[in-house]
Order: structure tokens, then C-alpha cells, then sequence
């Protein structure tokens, strides 16, 4: 049984003009102080609300850090060319001295397919195929691939990722064939902030049966869950600041993210984090929503220590 581990949100939400590179890296200088093992950012490319994006926050990070994993929750990777983010995040662990975790998703059919000089058809085989090409460019000399999507012959992709055979890949799912197919490719399973408890232990069931159907060790395929969370002195108080930042966050209410998110007291916010541990999380991620600071230290000096 692997020991419990916990992970912090890197900072990604800021104005035009807003961003403070000394508050950044003395965030990172505090934070690694903590008992967190690693920091993860989120992927939204097109939304009205500001969001940095992934892979340079992450790069930043990398460079106000020593000891964090970091990783990002999750990349939605049918938007992405399979050859740019596989040398992305080899340069990256290269970077890091090999502390990289790769996040990935499908998305699901809705995302903005146009925008990015694709359809929404194939999106699945699109995914599979590009994870394929992926760790392909990530372990091989040279590559040579007659895809329906991605064609290479005898292509070579240098430096390669520090960690061998390559960056761990961690899946973002939540049907059962998403599910089944997390634990087909990828190396761990992520659920998703949206997802209530009793959903995500719903989840974990699926994932631990299909790792039992195909002869895999659980023990080398964590399973991790993030949690919206706020934590204060006034239970009350912390709920409105959770659904506010939720709402600002989305551009509208999200009534089922804002039901799985933690709000509340210290004590509270401890039950809710050893249920969601209970459910099946060996990482759990605290996005912090509110004074990433000064959360990231009540959550490791006012909750982990609760949770049971």
C-alpha cells in the first residue's frame, strides 16, 4: 500500500498585468517547505476567464522549485499536435532533472475542434494515436509511423525525457470506457474535480476491476482525485468564497462542480479530504481557489495532519 501523498495547485489564474513574479516564486519558496509531493497546473486554452497557460507556468515552476513533481491536470491532448507536446515535455523533464508528470485527456466531443484545424469525428482514434506517437518519439532513435492521423519516416526527437522510459502519463476519465481505456494506455488515473466522491469511488471500482482483468499491479497504477478547496475559520464563509470563485472560474454556475468542491472549516474540510482518500486516492490534488498562499499552508499545517 503505497503512503498517502498530496499535491498543491500552481497558480495560473491572473489579470492582463496582474501576474507577480516575486509573489510567484515565493509561493514556490514556501510551498516546497510543505508536505506537498508535487504542483500541478489545468488546461483551458480558449475561455474568457484569464488563465495562464500550462506548459510556461509549468517551465516557470520548474525553475522556482527543486524537489516538486509537476504536471498538469490534464492536457486536453486532441487539441494538441502529438510532436509538439511530446518535445514540449521532454524539454521539460530535461529542465526539471526529470520531475515531470504528464496529464491527458480527451476532452470529450464538445471541445472547439475548428479552432484548431480538426473535426470532432475520430476524436477518440485521435487520442490513442497520439499518445502512441508520443511515447514513441519519447523511447525510440528514430521513428517511423504510417498513422491515419500522423505520418513520420525515420524521424529522430533529441534530447529524450530524463525518466525512463519516459514521463509518467496519468489519464483524466470518467465513463467506464474512458476508464478502461486510462488503465489501457496510461500509467494512472486522475479524476476530475467535477466528480463527486461517491462518483469517483464509482470510478475507482472500474479502474481496479480492469486492472484486475488485465493482469496489472495495482501497486504501479496510482490513482489520484482533485478537489476544489477552501478552507476557513467560518464554515459559512468559506462556501461563498468556493461558489464565487467557482462561478468567476467557469463564466457561469456550474451547480455539480460546485457540489464536489470542499468548503469549510479545517475539521470539516479533513472529513471530506479522508472520504475522498477512503473512495480510493493515493494523490490527492488541493486546487485552491482563494489566497493560494495562505491556503496552501492551513491545508498543510490545519488538514493533512486530520486526515485519517
Amino acid at each position: 500500500m503505497r503512503p498517502m501523498r498530496f499535491a498543491i495547485s500552481i497558480p495560473q489564474h491572473y489579470a492582463d498585468g496582474d501576474f507577480d513574479p516575486v509573489e510567484f516564486r515565493n509561493y514556490f519558496a514556501g510551498v516546497e517547505q510543505l508536505p506537498y509531493d508535487s504542483a500541478w497546473a489545468h488546461e483551458s486554452i480558449l475561455s474568457a476567464t484569464p488563465q495562464l497557460s500550462p506548459i510556461e507556468t509549468m517551465t516557470y515552476a520548474a525553475a522556482c522549485t527543486r524537489r516538486l513533481r509537476l504536471g498538469c491536470a490534464v492536457f486536453v491532448s486532441t487539441l494538441h499536435s502529438p510532436v509538439h507536446l511530446a518535445r514540449s515535455m521532454a524539454t521539460l523533464d530535461q529542465l526539471s532533472g526529470g520531475r515531470v508528470d504528464v496529464g491527458i485527456g480527451t476532452g470529450g466531443p464538445r471541445r472547439p475542434f475548428a479552432a484548431f484545424g480538426m473535426g470532432a469525428d475520430r476524436y477518440l482514434a485521435r487520442f490513442t494515436e497520439s499518445l502512441a506517437l508520443m511515447k514513441a518519439l519519447w523511447t525510440q532513435q528514430r521513428v517511423t509511423v504510417d498513422g491515419e492521423f500522423w505520418q513520420l519516416a525515420d524521424a529522430a526527437m533529441e534530447p529524450k525525457p530524463v525518466q525512463k522510459p519516459h514521463p509518467p502519463v496519468w489519464i483524466g476519465a470518467a465513463a467506464e470506457p474512458a476508464l478502461r481505456r486510462a488503465v489501457r494506455l496510461g500509467d494512472g488515473f486522475f479524476g476530475s474535480g467535477g466528480s463527486p466522491i461517491d462518483r469517483f469511488a464509482d470510478q475507482v471500482r472500474v479502474v481496479r476491476a480492469a486492472l484486475a482483468e488485465a493482469g496489472r499491479d495495482p501497486g504501479e497504477f496510482p490513482i489520484a482525485k482533485r478537489l476544489y478547496i477552501g478552507v476557513d475559520d467560518h464554515a459559512e464563509r468559506a462556501r461563498q468564497r468556493v461558489r464565487a470563485a467557482i462561478a468567476e472560474m467557469y463564466g457561469r454556475v456550474v451547480p455539480e462542480i460546485e457540489a464536489a468542491a470542499v468548503a469549510g472549516t479545517p475539521i470539516e474540510c479533513a472529513a471530506a479530504v479522508s472520504r475522498t482518500a477512503a473512495a480510493g486516492a493515493e494523490l490527492i490534488l488541493f486546487t485552491t481557489l482563494f489566497e493560494p498562499g495562505e491556503q496552501a499552508a492551513r491545508l498543510a499545517d490545519e488538514v493533512i495532519p486530520r486526515v485519517g
